[in-house]
């Protein structure tokens, strides 16, 4: 995808260290099993989303915030490796925010997050909402204060700048919020729990995993799943959504093929952050196909 026309996205959301286990299979309540692997991967919805993006060829502006330790900088530096303005990215006294994944053979997994810095960002500069003004599209996600997200949501609401909001995790949200999306792209789960107020919401964008996408809006589409090794399915979704708003301007059908693309090759590596296709990947995987 050409950079040039691609649209300018500001992220606004999480960044964590995952600190990802693997495990022939997730231990039940009270029992302990033998890990085989270990490994620290940056991620974070808010993270992996713009990274996603960034390798869909978007310009993405991120607004967050790191602690002051070695995850922080560490965390600033893959954001920036990925093309990523991180001008903005506020740095905190105290932890950064971190993710605990248990991964199993069949690549399914188990996450505790908790938002050290994410926990932080509970309002919005002057210069913050002047680079939301300035985007096509505000892509947000639940890893923050919902108060944040909302004050962001109005403020792009008023300037004319496209809102996409992932709902996860799941939270109870003012209808406000709803009122200002255009966009949600949202999971089977995410779609029960958010029925009723996806009705309202212009472009619905639901993921079904294994079984590929669905769009509903000014014309109702799907695409099927591809058939890949799943490795770990930990950001597939992250990869899906940062795609998809990326190749948004080139319209629905486009845009969920890509997204669909890219979500099933990030299955296919261990990690978030660093299972997120290239565009190049991309296209010569919807080639193949």
């Amino acid at each position: 995808m050409d950079r040039l026309d691609s649209p300018t996205v500001v992220v606004l959301g999480s960044v964590n260290m995952d600190l990802v286990t693997t495990t022939a299979r997730r231990p039940a309540p009270g029992e302990t099993v033998l890990g085989s692997g270990f490994a620290t991967v940056p991620g974070g919805k808010g993270a992996n989303q713009a990274i996603a993006a960034a390798r869909s060829g978007a310009r993405v502006r991120f607004l967050g915030a790191i602690g002051a330790d070695a995850f922080g900088t560490e965390l600033l530096a893959t954001l920036s490796a990925a093309g990523i303005d991180t001008t903005l990215v506020r740095r905190v006294d105290g932890p950064s925010g971190i993710a605990t994944i248990v991964v199993d053979d069949t690549g399914e997994n188990s996450i505790i997050v908790v938002a050290g810095a994410n926990g932080r960002v509970t309002d919005l500069t002057t210069t913050e909402l002047a680079a939301i003004a300035d985007a096509d599209i505000l892509l947000c996600q639940l890893e923050i204060p919902i108060e944040t997200v909302l004050a962001a949501a109005r403020h792009a609401l008023a300037s004319g700048t496209i809102v996409a909001l992932n709902p996860s995790p799941v939270a109870p949200l003012p209808d406000e919020l709803w009122a200002a999306v255009d966009l949600a792209i949202v999971n089977s789960l995410e779609s029960e729990q958010y029925s009723t107020e996806l009705a309202q919401v212009a472009h619905v964008v639901r993921t079904l995993g294994a079984d590929g996408a669905t769009y509903l809006g000014e014309d109702e589409l799907s695409v099927a799943g591809l058939a890949v090794d799943v490795i770990d399915t930990t950001g597939a979704g992250d990869a899906f959504t940062g795609a998809l708003v990326a190749t948004w301007n080139q319209g629905a059908p486009t845009a969920l093929n890509w997204a669909n693309t890219a979500g099933a090759l990030a299955t296919t590596r261990l990690g978030a952050s660093s299972s997120i296709p290239a565009s190049a990947q991309i296209a010569a995987a919807l080639t193949t196909d």
